[in-house]
């Protein structure tokens, strides 16, 4: 029997992998801190290793799991850019993910934000809580009719796109690897980047992080938006420049932004800070504007969701133990 070294642990996780109908077949050593060059004699013999976004697996990291007796790392989510592949490689680790636990969920939370925001619903639920039954300051906008950009068409920002459809609103793409039979199946037009930023009312962000998509929205390119549109991301914090996020926000360049993600989440987000002084400025900042809406990377927390990451995870790292190739597109 396999024994896993499991990281980030949060009760949801642990609820979902020990019911899976593979668990029995593993050993799992959860702990709730991180995984990093710090914490990785933490393997205690362990076989295989499953992290999530913020575990940091450099080649410091990696060089001890190897030294540990550690042959698969097993990322318990989609993206995949905490971890050093080169070196990964190198060292002889089998390295798998999970692509798509569902698209669904991710899209439907990227709708809910934009409604969320635009008709200012957490605003209204506050007053009326305080039997402040007043409308003033409440107006939003009807999405149909309006355009949306969808900036990155794999399955989540197909769905999305879809859902933005179903309003009635006018949808562009743009993706460097286009999907034109799927465009015309739903009334969907790609086109430039530049051109999507310019008639876009809103702009959802549906790009994996790589060096040509950090800081893909920036000074420049906000300023080629059109004025007073809505920005949302639930894909990844680094795709923005939160400074240049700020200066939009404040010149009225940007009427409102909705973030799933932020750029330097990764020591706040998964946990509770309430009892503390908040010391990035930036997010401060971003906290203070009442057309900012920000959560906490949840997009992904649906039943369904957990259910199928603990799914393909565990099944993979089964697979390892007896030898059985990989899940179909889950290797890197």
């Amino acid at each position: 029997m396999n024994t896993v070294a499991f990281y980030d642990t949060k009760p949801y996780d642990r609820q979902h992998f020990e019911r899976d109908a593979c668990a029995g077949r593993l050993r799992w050593q959860f702990h709730e801190f991180r995984l990093t060059s710090e914490t990785a004699a933490s393997v205690d013999g362990a076989q295989a290793v499953c992290v999530f976004v913020n575990d940091r697996l450099d080649r410091a990291c990696l060089e001890q799991l190897h030294r540990a007796g550690v042959r698969h790392v097993a990322l318990r989510c989609a993206g995949f850019n905490n971890v050093d592949l080169t070196a990964a490689k190198s060292l002889g680790f089998a390295v798998t993910r999970v692509p798509a636990y569902s698209p669904h969920a991710v899209a439907e939370h990227t709708v809910g934000l934009l409604l969320t925001l635009n008709r200012k619903i957490h605003r209204a639920w506050n007053r009326v809580r305080e039997h402040n039954f007043s409308l003033a300051g409440l107006v939003g906008f009807d999405v149909a009719g309006k355009t949306i950009g969808i900036v990155g068409t794999g399955k989540i920002g197909k769905i999305t796109a879809q859902i933005f459809r179903g309003f009635d609103a006018t949808v562009l793409a743009f993706d460097p690897v286009p999907a034109p039979d799927w465009a015309r199946q739903h009334g969907i037009r790609y086109t430039e980047f530049d051109a999507l930023l310019a008639a876009s009312d809103v702009v959802s962000l549906h790009l994996p992080l790589t060096p040509q998509s950090h800081h893909l929205l920036n000074a420049e390119t906000f300023g080629r938006m059109k004025a007073g549109a809505h920005l949302i991301n639930t894909s990844r914090g680094k795709l923005v420049n939160t400074t240049a996020l700020i200066k939009a926000l404040k010149s009225g360049q940007l009427g409102g932004v909705a973030l799933d993600v932020y750029e330097e989440e990764e020591n706040l987000f998964f946990e509770d800070h309430s009892g503390e002084v908040l010391l990035d400025d930036e997010l401060t900042r971003l906290l203070s504007f009442p057309n900012v809406l920000v959560t906490a990377h949840q997009a992904f927390l649906t039943r369904e969701a957990l259910g199928e990451i603990a799914r393909v995870t565990t099944a993979n790292l089964v697979r390892l133990e007896t030898g059985e190739a990989f899940l179909p597109g889950t290797t890197l």
